[in-house]
């Protein structure tokens, strides 16, 4: 593929609700435009975009992939994202470095969860976007019905850019109102606009030149004032209105049989802007000052990472030139590690195949391996002008497991294996829990956790199984107590003797572990103090209940006694450590518990079911929202009551329910609950005392 300037490029993010037919749409193009000689099908394997193990598995997208393709002159780099909400990462990376989205509505099922999920990410990084109903060669597909749908979900001002000639397996094409013809068959040919559509298209035709008016101020002036915009005029302003957010144009077409598609593609080209036509990017230098710059050949170097693919061949970066133009063996700066990068050869995907390049100019995305330590978020540029744009945002973990090495052998590959994982997607988190002893991988669903675990597997040869995470539960105290605690041992030869008289306080649980001395007239020296103190902390590690480390404790050494000749350090630590176990079962002790904010969307309709679900969940609910025909619910619930809620939600919900979690505070497990949660807890770390 040749070398195309700023102003010849689009960046478009295809993306929908799962099975709208994205990556069908995409084979399509990709044969129409000569970039592949063969179609080949999602449901069998056989899509050029679908290439990961999993995908092919699935039969379903899990990764971004690019489709480049030329079409009347001009490069369509269309980012084809997964449509399944775990994998929602893609799509923010996607969002990151494309210029527009083209949002796909399936014609039968109309809008649904996923597509109001892309909906909002294109919303929050301000894409203008249009609506593409595909699969209109469907049984039972009703336009009016799609656009109820569309009206009554999405928030916009939407026009018909086409008119669908018939619907369901009479589909055969679309009328073009932007030039008042239609547009038939596969090959999109041009022919008059069918009589007994006539009317209609002309209805049409003026409801898409007021919205084009609303494009450009003196536009709707000369709109307003009854005179007629020309063709000209109304294509530009229906650009304008497009790019500003103003109006969303809706398309029409059938992927799989390439209906409708030449039209699309028009509309692509004609009507979604090029890099330099949406504003700049902003970036920060070193001083930590933030500009913004144009999208050109003649902006400083900004070369940003949004993404790695990791396989056993090294890792693979995927960058958009920002600004400045990048070249093929060159070499530039890693301000992040203060380091000069060598760049190979630049490479334009299309799938898993790539074709070489010698130069990228500004708004253009490509490939390069082996960029060293170089990692997703990176912006690489010129050493003497050092920018850096701000990461991808992505939402925090929904869902997470335990991860327990098969063998002995996966145990010494598991941090590299996981540290690659987290590093190709990063909506991935690991890490190793201190209180049960478990490493955790979090993600956003099971589905997403399943397929990191399995990709472990396949590309980095690490078997491991899984099993629902412990939770980390905390211990504490409810009131002051005191302990005088006696270590004496003989052992024939020199023995260890210490006495210490500790109190335990509860403090705010925030502040931890505090230690103090009341010692005066030096019945315990110094050194023997501190010990005490360091037996103290060792007996934080696991409290009296049921193992868990203890938070929220002051304690005080008021008193002791020591031994001319056997005390030592170590048994200062000894007493140390026993009296402060001793004094915190004297002292109420109690489990706490992690506690999560929830935000759960849903339906207005399932909003009583949402309610009486978390009564039973013990959340306390903070508020509810109303947001269109959305309710929102915000409770604080512990996070022992939420290790299945996606299922559960995705049951009460049929799939329409959304939430999200954050981490708020530790709480104190009720009084009534604690009796038979230790019992258990006990019982499961005897048990896995026995296993080992």
């Amino acid at each position: 593929m040749k070398e195309y300037q700023t102003g010849q490029i689009r960046n478009i993010a295809l993306v929908s609700h799962n099975g709208a037919g994205k990556t069908s749409l995409v084979e399509r193009i990709l044969f129409k435009t000569g970039a592949i000689t063969r179609m080949g099908a999602v449901v069998n394997g056989t899509a050029h975009m679908d290439f990961e193990e999993e995908e092919v598995h699935r039969n379903s997208s899990i990764a971004t992939a690019i489709a480049p393709v030329e079409w009347k002159g001009v490069k369509l780099n269309l980012l084809d994202t997964p449509g399944f909400l775990d994998f929602i990462g893609e799509v923010n990376s996607a969002m990151k470095v494309a210029d527009s989205a083209a949002v796909l509505v399936e014609a039968v099922s109309g809008v649904e969860v996923g597509t109001e999920a892309v909906w909002a990410a294109a919303e929050a990084y301000g894409r203008p976007r249009v609506l593409v109903v595909n699969k209109m060669d469907r049984e039972n597909v009703r336009v009016r019905r799609v656009k109820e749908s569309i009206a009554n979900n999405l928030s916009g001002h939407f026009v018909d850019l086409q008119l669908p000639i018939g619907e369901g397996p009479a589909f055969k094409g679309v009328v073009d109102l932007l030039h008042m013809e239609a547009r038939v068959g596969e090959k999109g040919d041009k022919a008059p606009i069918p009589a007994d559509m006539q009317s209609a298209a002309e209805d049409a035709r003026a409801a898409l030149v007021e919205a084009a008016a609303e494009g450009d101020d003196a536009l709707i002036e000369k709109f307003l004032e009854g005179e007629e915009l020309t063709g000209a005029e109304v294509a530009r302003g229906l650009k304008l209105a497009t790019l500003n957010g103003v109006v969303t144009p809706i398309l029409y077409c059938a992927g799989e049989t390439g209906v409708g598609v030449d039209a699309l593609l028009d509309a692509f080209v004609d009507l979604l802007p090029a890099p330099n036509e949406v504003g700049g990017f902003t970036a920060t230098d070193a001083r930590g000052e933030s500009a913004t710059y144009e999208v050109s050949d003649a902006s400083p170097l900004a070369v940003f990472i949004f993404k790695s693919r990791e396989d056993n061949f090294g890792k693979t970066s995927y960058l958009r030139v920002f600004g400045g133009t990048l070249a093929s063996d060159s070499r530039i700066w890693d301000g992040a590690r203060n380091a000069e990068v060598r760049v190979g050869t630049l490479q334009i995907a299309s799938g898993k195949e790539t074709s070489p390049i010698g130069k990228l100019h500004a708004g253009d995305i490509g490939t390069v391996v082996k960029l060293g330590d170089v990692g997703t978020n990176d912006t690489l540029g010129d050493r003497g002008k050092v920018l850096t744009i701000a990461p991808i945002v992505q939402p925090d973990p929904l869902a997470s497991v335990a991860i327990h090495p098969a063998t002995q052998a996966d145990t010494a590959k598991l941090s590299q294996s996981l540290n690659r994982l987290v590093a190709e997607d990063l909506t991935l988190h690991w890490s190793t829990e201190p209180s049960t002893h478990e490493t955790i991988l979090s993600g956003m669903g099971q589905a997403h956790l399943d397929i990191a675990v399995h990709k472990a597997l396949s590309k980095f040869g690490v078997n491991m199984r899984t099993t629902t995470p412990r939770v980390p539960y905390r211990e504490t105290i409810t009131k002051s107590a005191d302990a005088d605690y006696t270590h004496k041992k003989q052992t024939g030869g020199a023995g260890q003797y210490a006495r210490v008289a500790l109190r335990v306080e509860p403090v705010e649980e925030s502040r931890g572990f505090e230690f103090a001395s009341e010692i005066f007239g030096g019945a315990v020296s110094a050194p023997f103090v501190s010990a005490t103190e360091k037996g103290c902390r060792q007996a934080l590690e696991g409290g009296v209940l049921a193992g868990y480390p203890v938070v929220g404790v002051r304690t005080v050494i008021y008193d002791g006694k020591m031994h001319p000749v056997d005390s030592k350090e170590i048994a200062f630590q000894t007493a140390g450590r026993e009296g402060f176990k001793e004094a915190v079962r004297k002292a109420g002790p109690m489990l706490l518990e992690p506690i999560y904010e929830v935000t759960v969307t849903v339906p207005a309709d399932n909003m009583g079911d949402i309610l009486g679900d978390m009564n039973t969940r013990r959340a306390r609910v903070l508020g509810m929202d109303q947001e269109g025909h959305k309710s929102i619910v915000r409770a604080e619930v512990p996070l022992a009551e939420m290790q299945s809620y996606a299922a559960d939600l995705r049951s009460m919900t049929q799939g329409r329910g959304l939430f999200s979690m954050k981490f708020l505070q530790y709480g104190r497990v009720p009084g009534h609950l604690q009796d038979e949660l230790v019992a258990k807890l006990r019982k499961e770390r005897e048990t896995e005392g026995e296993a080992e």
